[in-house]
């Protein structure tokens, strides 16, 4: 695996870039190598591996086929193996911001760095686009983000001892709360209402442990904070009786949600329905835009499930609809990884003597 810097003053001449480094990109990476195609990646964050890794590294999976249980770094990890024989090259931390079709029908694309790419074919893997965290309302907070409030947690083990405030009724502050209870000196969840949207099964435990004094749950909603020699120090907290209390903490984490944002895709010229793109045909999910492909939760389609095994498809068929851009005189002909030598030579594993 290659990392570039984040800028280069060199136009890229590139028969495949892949935006997004998620798990389908890096699939997509594979199914493009498995043709003897070299691909490109980019992506906004500074790590590969997308939303698993980015939000839920530590969290299983169990729905890939083969494989029973595994969190999304190790997912990740493990794909990040399975495409080392096709040494992809990496552009992280920046983001795709134009897109223009040249007259010979390549594409021009350039990225925020200043990174740019002459390229054949492109294919969207993008996730529902960049994740912007929905933030507290509350006047001031901002000067505390990062150092005492936190919308992500990349590093459990700072809140350990610490009296941690969670606002949120989804499976994340759930998650977090029981994970954290028992570690943290104390952990109290503020949610606006009884009702949850997370897992019944989580729901039912944290009562469980608010009946035993382990964490405490309060209906209630955040309105204001107080600080103290410039450290965070209290929040207020407004009731279902309409009465505000003061809640001393040492950390506050929020978990209210994350906004999806398309952001420069939406100005592509692709067909855009319920900010997902639409793809012609699930031949070889291609945009309206001839060489552009979407995979993954990015695209849309009739009977379209979000799904990681779904994504991994889609990759397969998009990289031999892409290959008649790449190789226009040649015939692609379908081999399987188990049997041809071909692949093996690629993969640089030997090939198997049968009796």
């Amino acid at each position: 695996m290659e990392t570039k810097p984040s800028s280069s003053s060199n136009v890229i001449d590139a028969d495949a870039v892949i935006v997004g480094a998620g798990p389908v990109g890096l699939f997509q990476v594979f199914e493009l190598g498995l043709l003897e195609i070299k691909a490109h990646v980019i992506d906004s964050l500074p790590v590969v591996g997308g939303q698993c890794v980015e939000l839920y590294p530590d969290k299983p999976i169990y729905d890939i086929p083969a494989v029973p249980v595994c969190t999304g770094q190790e997912l990740t990890d493990n794909l990040l193996k399975q495409i080392e024989p096709f040494e992809p090259t990496f552009h992280l931390n920046q983001e795709v911001t134009l897109v223009q079709r040249r007259e010979d029908g390549r594409f021009d694309l350039e990225t925020s760095t200043g990174t740019r790419f002459i390229t054949k074919t492109i294919f969207i893997a993008a996730g529902v686009g960049s994740f912007q965290p929905r933030t507290l309302k509350v006047e001031g907070i901002e000067a505390f983000e990062g150092k005492q409030v936190f919308y992500r947690v990349k590093n459990p083990s700072q809140f350990e001892g610490k009296n941690l405030v969670i606002c949120g009724g989804g499976d994340s502050a759930l998650d977090w709360a029981l994970a954290l209870a028992g570690k943290a000196e104390s952990v109290v969840l503020i949610h606006r209402r009884e009702d949850f949207r997370a897992a019944p099964a989580s729901v039912a435990k944290m009562k469980e442990m608010c009946d035993n004094y382990e964490m405490q749950f309060i209906i209630g909603q955040v309105t204001g904070i107080e600080a103290k020699d410039d450290k965070l120090s209290e929040l207020k907290v407004t009731g279902a009786d309409g009465v505000t209390r003061r809640l001393p903490l040492d950390d506050l984490l929020v978990f209210f949600g994350l906004s999806p944002k398309l952001g420069p895709i939406a100005d592509w010229g692709l067909d855009i329905e319920r900010k997902q793109l639409k793809v012609m045909n699930t031949e070889k999910f291609e945009t309206n835009v001839p060489g552009i492909f979407a995979v993954g939760d990015i695209n849309t389609y009739p009977g379209k499930k979000k799904l990681i095994l779904s994504g991994f498809h889609e990759a397969a068929l998009a990289a031999f609809g892409a290959a008649p851009y790449i190789f226009p005189d040649k015939k692609i002909h379908m081999q399987y990884t188990t049997t041809s030598p071909k692949l093996h030579k690629i993969l640089g594993v030997e090939s198997p003597v049968f009796d």
